[in-house]
């Protein structure tokens, strides 16, 4: 071999070599990616199901004995254990029946937040429930508390389990129940993604607390903030997704689902939400095609915590808006 064609292989090896070592240390990213934002092991998710963990941070000092005081009651209150599977590829989903109102009772199916559980998340929901003499299914979300698998897909594929729940409710309670879907932070994002999705007509109303527009607009929002380059991390991001988990994270939005729906929807957001910005409120809501829909924005509440910020402004909203959707 020559010493020019001994170059060009030096060079081709060098290419190569550079390639290959590019290759690594993007699936070592997207592989990191994937695991924190996505996964949740059995022990954390043991760890997080334990409804009594309190949130963080000075927004919500003062806020929490009145939420156990909630939970407590959600906790010793008599309730079923129900057990379906998802009709997207078989896993356990696992809920908490209360039947406040008997046969016949309205149902308001709620769902919980990212790594949350609904008995925190939803424990104001439950009081309100609960005083109006009505019925609750609270579900732990996939990948989450009782429910099977260890991945959370940001509303992809809570979005079917969602449909899968009403499908539920229906054949338990018959034809004519009245179904209110309920969320909050991932959850709301869940019914959001969920109101094009074909719900039964029993479906009348959804109450979103603090939902996200997006997948991809949270993620990249939560990657900005902590330093992460998302021009990056998001498309190894969403290849894992695929790769590993079989979803897409860009193939659901809520943005885009309530163009296509006519469910009467109430987005609720608290103006000092510093995890999911109040402007992704007014996004969706701005982007709704159902001819009944309302915004509540709580002043001063945080992130989940628009409940407790305005208990009264809070139960007055919902309460008036379900009323309305159930034609009560």
């Amino acid at each position: 071999m020559n010493q020019k064609n001994r170059r060009r292989a030096a060079a081709i090896a060098a290419s190569a070599g550079a390639a290959a070592a590019f290759g690594a240390l993007a699936a070592l990213i997207s592989d990191k990616t994937y695991r924190v934002t996505c996964l949740q092991t059995d022990e954390e998710k043991a760890r997080n199901a334990d409804p009594h963990i309190e949130f963080g941070g000075e927004q919500y000092a003062g806020m929490m004995p009145k939420m156990h005081e909630l939970i407590n009651e959600a906790e010793s209150s008599p309730h079923e254990k129900i057990e379906i599977e998802s009709s997207v590829d078989g896993t356990k989903l696992v809920g908490r029946l209360y039947e406040f109102g008997g046969e016949g009772a309205p149902l308001t199916i709620f769902f919980h937040g990212y790594r949350g559980t609904a008995l925190r998340d939803g424990c104001g929901g439950f009081a309100m429930t609960k005083e109006l003499g009505r019925n609750i299914l609270m579900v732990d979300q996939r990948g989450n508390g009782e429910s099977g698998g260890n991945v959370i897909t940001f509303g992809v594929l809570e979005r079917v389990d969602c449909l899968d729940w009403c499908n539920y409710a229906v054949e338990r309670f018959g034809e004519n129940v009245k179904i209110i879907l309920s969320g909050v932070s991932l959850g709301a994002a869940t019914v959001l993604m969920a109101s094009d999705v074909g719900l039964p007509k029993n479906v009348k109303g959804i109450v979103a607390d603090c939902g996200y527009s997006s997948p991809k607009e949270i993620i990249c929002k939560v990657a900005k903030e902590g330093g992460y380059p998302t021009s990056v991390c998001y498309p190894l991001l969403k290849a894992a997704c695929r790769l590993r988990a079989g979803f897409d994270l860009d193939s659901a939005s809520a943005v885009e689902s309530v163009k296509n729906t006519d469910i009467p929807i109430l987005i609720i957001h608290g103006d000092d939400d510093r995890y999911v910005p109040c402007e992704m409120a007014y996004k969706i809501f701005e982007a709704c095609a159902s001819p009944k829909k309302e915004l509540l924005i709580v002043q001063g509440a945080p992130h989940a915590a628009s409940y407790m910020t305005d208990e009264k402004k809070y139960r007055e909203t919902v309460e008036r808006f379900m009323n309305e959707c159930l034609g009560e």
